[in-house]
């Protein structure tokens, strides 16, 4: 059976040959308890989520992914995160794909649907944070669980490279609408102001 093997700083890991946008969707009900996926292709319990297909947008390929992985009808209503690790690499043994990780954690609502199986997923359940911790579980799912679960409602990304992850707050219209734009809203949580900044690149450019 065609596997995902996921390689983290591993020498030993292939060298990247692709690179593809994709989505995560976390979506907790009013129970507190967390829709996940137990994965065909590795046996891993995972968010919901895939690749973004030509013609979409990122919260279109949430919704899509979701309802086509779990059987659930979302809306997506924020963005938790922006992954973009080059150590983490991603080996489809069906077809020798080695992708470098560039996936973008959404924050989803249901609305509808009830979980159901698919050609990806073994099991879908509604799993209680308390239980989170027992599943088998890949290393790259539990920090973006861990990111969702911070009480802090700021976007995580990884800048710059080489110097531990900064945490800031993006103007959440501004997010949704993809918009290069910066408002006064936007201030880094260690209080550098991003209000003067004339392009998204800008917005990014934070210096210690």
């Amino acid at each position: 059976m065609p596997k995902r093997i996921d390689y983290y700083d591993d020498p030993n890991a292939p060298a990247a040959n692709s690179m593809v946008p994709s989505v995560n969707v976390v979506i907790e009900n009013d129970a507190g308890e967390i829709l996940l996926i137990q994965r065909s292709d590795n046996g891993n319990w995972a968010l919901p989520g895939g690749a973004i297909d030509l013609g979409e947008s990122m919260s279109q390929a949430g919704v899509r992914e979701t309802k086509e992985e779990t059987g659930i009808d979302c809306e997506i209503v924020d963005v938790i995160g922006i992954y973009t690790d080059p150590k983490h690499i991603i080996l489809y043994t069906s077809n020798g794909e080695a992708r470098q990780e560039f996936s973008i954690l959404l924050r989803g609502r249901a609305t509808g649907g009830q979980p159901t199986t698919s050609s990806e997923s073994t099991k879908v359940h509604w799993v209680p944070q308390a239980d989170l911790s027992t599943l088998q579980m890949d290393a790259s799912m539990q920090r973006r669980i861990a990111h969702y679960l911070e009480p802090a409602a700021t976007l995580y990304f990884d800048w710059p490279p080489a110097a531990p992850s900064r945490r800031c707050t993006f103007d959440a219209a501004l997010l949704s609408s993809v918009s290069p734009w910066c408002t006064p809203t936007r201030v880094c949580a260690d209080g550098v102001s991003l209000a003067g900044c004339t392009s998204t690149e800008e917005c990014l450019r934070i210096t210690e």
